[in-house]
């Protein structure tokens, strides 16, 4: 199974984010751009894996107190090779820290199942879109992200990711409460 942990984005953001994609898509076709229902802030993915190593992470996870913590999202930004964009994602203007404490722990209970360690550093965001090509493309200016309220992370989510043509669909498997 091909699975991830990550927090998921309210419905009241997610219809304005959705509405701020689609003013996107028509600027930049180059890109894939992430549907609606996919939106979330990746905590750590943990690519194709067996169902008992995700199991025993989730299980790891929930013996833990995980504490909740506030987010808001902020300015737009890219992931690039030279000049090229591969990535284009929100940052997060409030919740940095936390956020990294919490990757830093599920990054520990997925190394402790026996998985790699992550070697690029954590990097909170929220992905809008990849470029289809594989180098990556230009990316045009596109409108500025709307002014979202802030929200409660509640809850981790380890999610199944389901590749197919028209895209990826995300099932949330199981939720970690956050306190």
């Amino acid at each position: 199974m091909r699975a991830f942990f990550g927090l998921p984005v309210p419905d009241a953001q997610r219809v304005e984010l959705g509405r701020h994609l689609a003013a996107c898509a028509a600027k930049a076709p180059e890109f894939r751009w992430v549907s609606e229902a996919n939106l979330h802030l990746t905590m750590r993915f943990l690519g194709n894996v067996t169902e008992e190593l995700v199991a025993g992470v989730a299980s790891t996870l929930s013996e833990q107190k995980l504490h909740g913590f506030d987010v808001e999202l902020g300015h737009m930004g890219a992931f690039k090779r030279g000049r090229l964009v591969r990535v284009v994602w929100i940052g997060m203007e409030q919740g940095l820290e936390p956020a990294r404490g919490l990757a830093s722990i599920v990054e520990a209970a997925c190394v402790g199942a026996g998985l790699e360690a992550e070697t690029r550093p954590f990097q909170p965001h929220l992905t809008l879109a990849r470029a289809r090509g594989r180098d990556g493309a230009p990316l045009p200016p596109l409108p500025d992200p709307p002014r979202l309220p802030p929200w409660r992370a509640t809850g981790l989510v380890l999610y199944q990711s389901h590749l197919g043509r028209p895209g990826a669909v995300y099932e949330p498997l199981r939720t970690l409460r956050l306190e």
